[in-house]
């Protein structure tokens, strides 16, 4: 059964509230977008500004150009995941081996011009990878373009048990073609956020997964 995670993609820390309090009521695991105004067009939330829940997951999306300069506040808050980009700068192995020392699971995210061929000597030590076909700190709807999916495929070639999250896109529409993909976590922003009832929309994509078939996947890009 695929993870339907609410994404947390905002600038303030009143949003921030509203989003997460919202995304609680129906959610067990959640999506906190951060960036740092220099990778990403805008700031969002501060990371010290940022909470979850007891009894929620939380997974952190760092779009961060320089991540290990953040990493202890980052430890410090005791997420479920961290995911940094492909495309920031720092040591990889070294952020990872620190995040795992202290019980944490580490992602990479590819943007959408990223080959995963580039991320293959580091699929030994990453718990997820995550495909990401949404627009960098923008908090208006993004497109599911769906021949991201053929990243997926060389993936899980060299490392099965790896954990494939998607970003960007989401909706009924298309999630039964994700999930035949192999996406596993789908991280729903405007689908959610932006619906006249967060909880039947997420309702929505638990029924949609629930009938999820293994047919032809679609190779175009939909609009969410």
């Amino acid at each position: 059964m695929i993870d339907i995670c609410p994404t947390i993609d905002v600038e303030d820390t009143e949003s921030f509230q509203i989003q997460m309090e919202r995304a609680a009521k129906f959610a067990h695991r959640v999506h906190i977008d951060l960036g740092d105004g220099v990778f990403t067009p805008n700031m969002l939330v501060p990371i010290n500004d940022i909470w979850w829940p007891g009894g929620v997951r939380a997974d952190l999306h760092l779009m961060y150009k320089k991540p290990l300069q953040h990493l202890n506040e980052l430890i410090a808050l005791s997420p479920q995941l961290i995911i940094v980009h492909a495309e920031a700068e720092g040591d990889f192995r070294s952020f990872a081996e620190t995040v795992h020392h202290h019980g944490i699971e580490i992602g990479i995210a590819l943007l959408q011009q990223t080959p995963a061929e580039t991320i293959q000597p580091a699929l030994e030590f990453t718990d997820h990878v995550l495909i990401f076909s949404g627009n960098l700190g923008y908090q208006g709807g993004s497109t599911a373009d769906m021949s991201l999916l053929n990243k997926i495929k060389f993936i899980k070639s060299i490392k099965p048990s790896i954990e494939i999250g998607w970003d960007g896109g989401v909706n009924d529409k298309n999630i039964r073609d994700l999930i035949a993909g192999g996406v596993e976590v789908a991280n729903v922003g405007g689908y959610i956020q932006h619906s006249d009832d967060p909880t039947k929309a997420y309702e929505r994509l638990q029924a949609a997964a629930v009938l999820s078939d293994t047919g032809e996947l679609q190779q175009d890009s939909v609009q969410s």
